[in-house]
């Protein structure tokens, strides 16, 4: 693999990445790394995607908040997936780890801000930021979106895109930090909802709280209702 990706990035440089090999190449190194995301994600039970900025050192109260969802998500037996950076990605694993759960990382190679966190039971790196992110959905049972940059909005933009559209179940979106989310949810319903753009039912995709406690018991709550749909 190591060969292909030296192989690659070689014929990028020369050919700027548009000729038919360089393309096939980049075809190989995708399946990859969909086969490796399957075969190591497949196994774990339910596990819960915490998505958050890097840039939160363990001081700030977001870090906090989200290392103490984290430990309430592993007390109530769910594993907690990030995408093993530092910052909220490091304080929920933290969280998760440090309660003994389960806390996997599904890192990107980036020029900055990647560095794998040091709470991680499993880390995957992924080039591809589309595969990464296919694996933080596919193998979730519900997402928790903590504050954070242009990342975790096209996190959250495309969950929520994803139920709206009935390509995912319906299942817990929960945005944690009110003063950090409201204004966010007043924009949606000042411009997008009057403009048209969205329906006033899109707005219920979604909750908006601050108790780490009322985030786990929607989980819960959510896996019980799956699980009493499969059996009836």
């Amino acid at each position: 693999m190591k060969k292909i990706n030296k192989y690659l990035h070689e014929v990028e440089f020369l050919n700027d990445g548009n000729s038919l090999l360089a393309n096939i190449f980049r075809i190989i190194r995708i399946v990859f790394e969909f086969i490796k995301g399957f075969l190591i994600l497949g196994r774990p039970g339910p596990m819960v995607t915490v998505f958050g900025s890097a840039r939160f050192n363990n001081e700030d109260r977001y870090y906090l908040l989200a290392e103490e969802v984290g430990a309430l998500l592993a007390q109530a037996g769910l594993g907690v997936i990030t995408g093993g950076g530092p910052g909220i990605m490091e304080a929920a694993n933290k969280g998760a780890k440090q309660a003994g759960g389960l806390s996997i990382g599904c890192n990107i190679l980036l020029p900055r801000e990647q560095k794998p966190n040091q709470f991680l039971d499993k880390v995957l790196v992924f080039y591809y930021f589309f595969v990464r992110k296919m694996m933080l959905v596919k193998y979730s049972c519900a997402f928790v979106i903590m504050p954070g940059g242009f990342g975790t909005l096209d996190e959250l933009a495309e969950a929520v895109t994803l139920i709206q559209s009935g390509k995912l179940s319906e299942f817990p979106v929960i945005l944690v930090g009110e003063d950090f989310w409201g204004p966010f949810v007043d924009w949606l319903r000042q411009v997008l909802l009057r403009k048209g753009t969205i329906s006033e039912s899109d707005l219920n995709l979604f909750v908006v709280t601050d108790d780490p406690g009322e985030v786990v018991n929607m989980i819960v709550e959510s896996q019980k209702r799956c699980l009493k749909d499969r059996k009836s």
